[in-house]
């Protein structure tokens, strides 16, 4: 009998389709036609959005949530792909670090009106006249509330690989490239899904003021569930914000159910462990595409692809290595390279003095800075607050896949409930009780980015080994002990991923939330966020730039004298191996 009479009648068995084929067949079918046909509207003349208004009637809805869930699912992609990039060379350079994890803090403080401030125009620029471009601007605006905390997750879990695997790597001569692939990405991969998790429920948050935005004299109304609600908020239209709310919570169970639980299903085989985990999640969507026999077996020529991908010998020519340099040189490149960093800054902070200084006096500076204060105490006690209720819950649900798997959908429906849809509540509240707006609109702020610490401290809990855990009950250790000398060390990295980012995220939400109103109804709450606002409604670019300034200075010296020396604790003393 010849190789070939062995194989073909198994290679026609396994092309031969099966029902998981068809059901499989009907899902990707339907997913590429809804693709195809949101993409067709992007090609629209511009002129098509004043043509076609968004409209409340909830008919309209189905194709509003199409536009919005694929301009997230846009973004996603492009934050996945900064991610893989930045944050793995923030990691692996030591000179690059000092530049792109400030940077970082920087541009997740920087506000997202800040971005549609200056990117509005480029856009509509780039592609005159047509959707495409006010698409991408969108898409920008979206990317900016999810690529910073996809960031710092993947950039903490590169920095705490365990040393017994790194030198695995070593021993196994792989390369860099290889270590990345093999190594670096599916460490990070559990913390990077749920924070991806969080990522697409933090578009929601913004995606109001992302496709109904007003800069100026420029107004652009994409239409899309955030467009649908603005104009509800603005007609007072209760029913219009009930039926955005429920087509919201459909298409969040519906991504969860399609991407993002087989997604956390396959990457639970990622787990840094010697035992195996008692339950492990699950997905019914998985299991249908393992089901299938044609479909896989025309995926083996992707997955061929893929392995030789990551198994490239990516190495550097001997004649371009940089030969190995003693101490006093490597000082002096740091200094130069600190040099070259601090006259960048210089320059920059003196072009911003310049536009600024046409217009502006001190007092609008003191004001300004005094107004961040005030929305840095508003935080402060926003972020201690949050971590106290999130932190046990967390845990408690990450232990437990199953639960998790549950709890999973509702914490992203939560996440992704923009507070504007709160409004009517709270200024209905503070106006018929006569509350202190500077006290009762505070928790606006919080209502988008505490999940940032839920959803992290979910990830740590989920990737804490299991044999760890048995570890700590040989030895008998409960109550008060086990949270002071197990979890909470093992989950102390991922928690400063999700504080650093739910801080960042906080100053965001600031934008909105300090400025809330409903119908004619306005009530505006003293602070940094509130001062941006205002300056951009009223086309003041100057104050503007001002007010984005102040906050990142805040937010940068905020990391850097109580984050970072934690993170540095963390990966100091409580990384595993």
């Amino acid at each position: 009998m010849t190789l070939n009479e062995i194989f073909t009648p198994r290679l026609g068995q396994a092309l031969r389709p099966n029902v998981w084929d068809v059901v499989a067949l009907i899902l990707v079918t339907g997913a590429m036609v809804l693709i195809v046909y949101g993409g067709e509207q992007t090609t629209l003349p511009l002129s098509a959005l004043d043509a076609a208004p968004v409209s409340l009637d909830p008919i309209h809805l189905p194709l509003y949530a199409l536009r919005t869930t694929m301009r997230m699912l846009l973004a996603i992609v492009c934050s996945i792909i900064f991610t893989l990039g930045y944050a793995t060379l923030a990691a692996k350079s030591r000179r690059a670090e000092m530049v792109l994890i400030p940077l970082l803090d920087i541009l997740q403080s920087v506000p997202i009106l800040g971005f549609l401030t200056f990117t509005v125009a480029f856009f509509l620029n780039l592609f005159p006249g047509q959707v495409f471009g006010a698409e991408l601007a969108c898409v920008f605006a979206i990317f900016t509330s999810q690529a910073w905390n996809m960031t710092f997750s993947m950039y903490q879990s590169i920095r705490n690989v365990p040393k017994d695997l790194d030198e695995a790597t070593q021993s196994f001569h792989l390369s860099g490239w290889q270590r990345f692939w093999r190594l670096d990405v599916p460490f990070a991969m559990p913390g990077l899904i749920w924070n991806t998790m969080m990522s697409m429920s933090g578009g929601w948050f913004f995606v109001v003021a992302s496709e109904a935005i007003t800069v100026g004299n420029t107004t652009v109304t994409l239409p899309g569930i955030g467009s649908y609600v603005a104009l509800g908020i603005e007609k007072q239209n209760l029913p219009a914000i009930g039926y955005a709310i429920l087509t919201m919570l459909l298409v969040i169970i519906a991504y969860d159910q399609l991407l993002f639980r087989p997604v956390v299903a396959w990457a639970d085989k990622f787990r840094f462990e010697q035992t195996a985990s008692e339950n492990p999640p699950t997905s019914w969507m998985l299991d249908l595409f393992r089901r299938t026999r044609a479909l896989r077996a025309l995926t083996v020529p992707f997955a061929a692809t893929n392995k030789i991908f990551s198994n490239l010998q990516v190495r550097l020519p001997e004649t371009l290595r940089i030969p190995f340099k003693p101490r006093s040189s490597s000082r002096v490149i740091d200094a130069l390279w600190l040099a070259l960093i601090g006259v960048a800054t210089c320059y920059a902070g003196w072009r911003a003095y310049q536009f600024m200084s046409t217009t502006l006096s001190p007092s609008d500076v003191l004001l300004a800075v005094r107004d961040g204060f005030i929305t840095l105490a508003r935080v402060v006690v926003l972020i201690a607050l949050a971590s106290l209720i999130w932190v046990p819950i967390g845990v408690w649900i990450g232990l437990r896949p199953k639960l998790a798997e549950h709890v999973q959908p509702l914490a992203q429906f939560l996440a992704a409930f923009p507070a504007n849809l709160a409004f009517p509540v709270f200024v209905v509240i503070i106006v018929r009780y006569g509350l202190n707006a500077n006290i009762w609109l505070s928790p606006l702020m919080i209502l988008g980015t505490q999940w940032y610490i839920l959803f992290n401290v979910i990830a740590g809990a989920s990737a804490f080994p299991t044999d760890l855990r048995e570890a700590a009950g040989s030895f008998h250790l409960r109550g008060w002990r086990w949270w002071v000398k197990v979890i909470l060390p093992g989950i102390f990295p991922y928690y400063i991923t999700g504080a650093i980012t739910a801080s960042g995220g906080s100053w965001n939400a600031s934008i909105v939330a300090e400025v809330a109103s409903w119908g004619d109804t306005h009530l505006k709450a003293t602070g940094l966020g509130s001062y941006i606002a205002q300056a951009t409604e009223a086309g003041d670019f100057p104050r503007v730039v001002l007010g984005i300034v102040v906050m990142c200075v805040l937010v940068t010296l905020f990391n850097r004298l109580l984050w970072r020396p934690l993170y540095a604790f963390g990966e100091r003393r409580l990384r595993l191996g």
